[in-house]
């Protein structure tokens, strides 16, 4: 092994953040009926804090977060049954990312709905989970 790939004595909690950021999605939630019937616009964010130093010392994608299963079980919950509350779906969402990936220690999720109906102008409402293992 050359100089240039010998790992740095560091010291480090191993802990990292493994986001995926704005993963748009449309579905059928909301509180007012037209919002079941005509759908909106669902954004997520989702940040995953998980030992990372064995992946990225050796480069194995099998020893971190797979964002693409992440992102397709995202969709599973967007996509599932329709809920009035953006918080229940940040809190199904938060529940599916800590029960697929065990290396995940803690989770935040944020699940953004743009243009809500409030009556008047709003970019958006949110609603951010943040849950760990326990």
């Amino acid at each position: 092994m050359s100089a240039a790939h010998s790992p740095v004595p560091i010291r480090t909690s191993g802990l990292a953040t493994v986001r995926l950021t704005n993963a748009v999605f449309f579905a059928h939630h909301g509180v007012m009926p037209e919002e079941h019937r005509i759908g909106g616009r669902f954004e997520v964010d989702v940040a995953m804090d998980l030992d990372i130093t064995y992946a990225a010392q050796h480069d194995d994608l099998d020893q971190t977060v797979n964002y693409e299963r992440v992102y397709e079980r995202i969709r599973g919950v967007i996509a599932g049954e329709k809920v009035y509350l953006i918080e229940r779906l940040a809190y199904l969402i938060a529940q599916a990312v800590l029960g697929d990936h065990p290396q995940v220690a803690r989770v935040e999720v944020l699940v953004r709905k743009p243009n809500p109906p409030v009556g008047g102008p709003c970019d958006a409402a949110e609603a951010v989970y943040r849950a760990e293992r326990a």
